[in-house]
């Protein structure tokens, strides 16, 4: 796997994962590279900091780390990046593949796959990720 920091046409930059330089090249060329925040697919390579470790003589201060603070802000993340998705529910897989092969266009959606179905889509190249929270479905929430 290799990771990209990428930047959409609106200048929102994303990080997203590829199996290989050759595979992002093919999804991006595909237009199914989405930016999370507008969905747009015109992306393009964003400068990355290189990930240089420290000399081994020098000590760094540990760094506190808030779990709570932490939490929300992902979640934040998460909510902002799903305010342009449609829910789909357990129908996610066959909506992802059906936009996948052409026979549906293109729009974010996000939904609930078992792990076989996240499994056998992304064998097939299908791009999907999970989100690192649970979302839970629009018809249960108050």
């Amino acid at each position: 796997m290799i990771v990209f920091d990428l930047r959409c046409a609106q200048g929102h930059v994303f990080e997203a994962w590829f199996g290989s330089s050759g595979a992002y090249a093919a999804q991006v060329q595909a237009a199914q590279v989405r930016c999370p925040l507008c969905d747009s697919s015109e992306v393009s390579k964003a400068a990355m900091a290189p990930n240089v470790p420290a000399k081994g003589n020098r000590a760094t201060a540990p760094v506190a780390i808030d779990p709570k603070q932490m939490l929300r802000a992902l979640a934040a993340a998460q909510s902002k990046a799903l305010e342009k998705s449609e829910w789909v529910g357990r129908s996610f897989a066959t909506r992802a593949r059906a936009m996948h092969s052409g026979e549906e266009d293109h729009a974010t959606i996000h939904g609930q796959a078992t792990i076989a179905e996240a499994r056998a889509l992304a064998e097939d190249g299908v791009p999907v990720a999970p989100l690192p929270l649970p979302v839970r479905p629009p018809e249960t929430l108050n």
